[in-house]
C-alpha cells in the first residue's frame, strides 16, 4: 500500500480515466513532475474503483477504501451476490442458538470464520449481517475470522475492514489448513459458520471445476471442517453438476443456485455441522464414513435465484404432466439460468400450474397469467411447422427477429439464416420439438404483466 500524497493526488485526479491510456502515457515520460507516483499502485486504484463502481458500489463510494491488481477484483464477489450470501448465513445463524449459555455443546471461538478470505468481499458483508444478531462476545472472543494466503490480500483486506468501521475481527494470514489446524484430529477453534470458496485456480492458472481439484481440497477436510461448525456453506463452481456435488460431499441440507442477469454466477451448498452434537469437551472420532452425526437422509432443499426471482422446492416425486402442444394465444415461460442449471422443470410446472411443451424443451405454456413465474413470459401469435408456405405465412412483414432454440436440430444462427431475419426487434421465435416430436416455431410477442 502506498500513502504517499503525490500519489493519492494523481489517483483522485485520474479517477475517470482510461487506465490502458494512462499507463501507455506515463511509460512514456519520465516527467519530474511525476518521479514521486507509483504507477502501478495508482492504475490498480483507479481501475479497481472504476470496476467497484457497478460490482461493489457501496465500497466504490468510500474513499478510503484500496484495491487489488486486475484480476482479483474480476474473481472477488459482487455485492449483489455478498448480500444473498450475508442473508442466507444470517438465517442459518439464527438457527444455531448462539445465546449463552451452550448447553450440549462447545462454546464457539468464534461466529464466523471465512478460511479462504480474498479480498474480503463477501466476508464484509456476511460479518456486518451477523454482527446485527451476535450477542456481546465473551472477553477476548472475536465475531469474525479471516484467513487468506496472500499477505497483499491479507494486508489490503485488513486496512478495508478498517475502512468499513468492522469490529472484533481477527486476520490471520497463510494457509487455512494450518491456522485453523484442520489437519488435527481434536479441536482447538471453531465457529458457528464455516465459510469456504475454494481456489477454482490450478499451480498454472488454469481454471478447475471438480471440488477435488480446488484448493483446499474440501473432499479431504470434510469430516474435520464439519467438526468445527455448526453449519458449513461452501461456494463452488456454477458449472459443477449439483447432483454429483451434493452427492460426494453428503450431509447436504440445502442448495443455492445464485444468478444475476440470467447468468449462474455462483453454487453454494449448505452442510449441517456437527458441533451441536458434541458433549462440552468431547473431542469427534474421524473415520472414513465421516464424524458422527454428520450425514443426512432427506434430500437438500434447493433454491434458485436470479436477481430479484427467487423459486425454492424440495425434490419430491411427481406424476408425469400432461404435454399440450402449442397454440396461439397461449402465454410461453422459459425459466431463468438459476432454475435451468437446477433442472427442477417438473417441481416449477407444479408450483405455478404450467404445462411443459416435452419432456426435454424446458418451456412451459398456460392459458392464464402467471404473474410471479421465475423467468421471462412471452405470447405465442403463430405455430408454425418448418414449410416453406407455413413459415412464409407466419412471418408476414416481420424483417427482424430474437431467435432461440429449446430441443431443436438448428441452432439460433442456423435458424436465423434459413428465416432470413436481422436480429433485434420486438418479435421473439422459439424453435422447439413438440411432445409429438415435431419441430416446430413459436412466434412471439413479450407478455405484460
Amino acid at each position: 500500500m502506498n500513502n504517499d500524497p503525490s500519489t493519492l493526488q494523481f489517483i483522485r485526479e485520474h479517477a475517470n480515466d482510461d487506465v490502458r491510456q494512462l499507463a501507455l502515457a506515463y511509460s512514456r515520460t519520465n516527467a519530474p513532475t511525476h518521479s514521486n507516483i507509483d504507477m502501478p499502485f495508482a492504475l490498480d486504484q483507479i481501475r479497481g474503483r472504476q470496476i467497484a463502481r457497478t460490482k461493489i458500489p457501496s465500497w466504490a463510494a468510500l474513499d478510503d477504501i484500496l484495491y487489488p491488481p486486475h484480476l482479483s477484483m474480476e474473481q472477488c464477489s459482487s455485492e449483489q451476490t455478498a448480500r444473498y450470501k450475508a442473508q442466507l448465513i444470517a438465517r442459518l445463524f439464527t438457527q444455531t442458538n448462539p445465546t449463552p449459555p451452550y448447553p450440549h455443546t462447545l462454546a464457539p471461538t468464534f461466529s464466523f470464520a471465512d478460511l479462504t478470505g480474498g479480498l474480503g468481499v463477501d466476508f464484509s458483508f456476511i460479518l456486518q449481517a451477523i454482527k446485527q444478531m451476535t450477542p456481546l462476545p465473551r472477553e477476548g472472543q472475536k465475531v469474525g475470522l479471516y484467513i487468506e494466503r496472500s499477505p497483499e490480500l491479507c494486508e489490503l483486506a485488513a486496512h478495508n475492514f478498517q475502512a468499513l468501521a468492522l469490529q472484533g475481527v481477527e486476520v490471520r494470514c497463510g494457509d487455512a489448513i494450518d491456522l485453523f489446524s484442520l489437519q488435527e484430529t481434536d479441536i482447538r477453534e471453531t465457529a458457528h459458520i464455516i465459510f469456504l470458496d475454494p481456489a477454482r485456480r490450478n499451480q498454472h492458472g488454469a481454471r478447475t471445476y471438480a471440488i477435488s481439484d480446488c484448493t483446499p481440497d474440501v473432499l479431504a477436510l470434510r469430516d474435520q471442517l464439519l467438526a468445527r461448525c455448526h453449519y458449513l456453506v461452501l461456494k463452488l463452481s456454477p458449472m459443477l453438476d449439483r447432483h454429483d456435488a451434493v452427492q460426494q460431499l453428503g450431509s447436504v441440507t440445502e442448495v443455492h443456485i445464485v444468478a444475476t442477469q440470467n447468468e449462474c454466477k455462483e453454487l453454494l451448498l449448505v452442510l449441517k455441522g456437527n458441533l451441536q452434537k458434541l458433549a462440552p469437551n468431547e473431542v469427534p472420532s474421524f473415520h472414513k464414513g465421516g464424524v458422527r452425526g454428520g450425514s443426512c437422509n432427506f434430500p437438500p432443499r434447493i433454491f434458485c435465484i436470479n436477481d430479484n426471482q427467487t423459486f425454492s422446492y424440495t425434490p419430491a416425486p411427481s406424476a408425469p404432466p400432461h404435454l399440450p402442444t402449442p397454440a396461439p394465444s397461449h402465454l410461453l415461460y422459459v425459466p431463468n439460468a438459476a432454475i435451468n442449471k437446477a433442472g427442477c422443470w417438473s417441481e416449477v410446472a407444479k408450483a405455478y400450474n404450467v404445462k411443459p411443451i416435452s419432456a426435454n424443451t424446458h418451456l412451459f405454456v398456460s392459458t392464464e397469467m402467471v404473474h410471479n413465474f421465475p423467468g421471462r413470459c412471452f405470447r405465442i401469435e403463430q405455430v408454425c411447422s418448418l414449410n416453406k408456405k407455413e413459415i412464409k405465412k407466419a412471418l408476414q412483414g416481420i424483417k427482424r427477429a430474437n431467435i432461440a432454440t429449446r430441443n431443436f436440430p438448428l441452432t439460433p444462427q442456423q435458424l436465423r439464416q434459413r428465416l432470413k431475419l436481422q436480429d433485434g426487434g420486438d418479435t421473439y421465435i422459439f424453435g422447439i420439438t413438440s411432445a409429438d416430436e415435431k419441430h416446430l416455431l413459436l412466434v412471439c410477442s413479450k407478455a405484460s404483466s
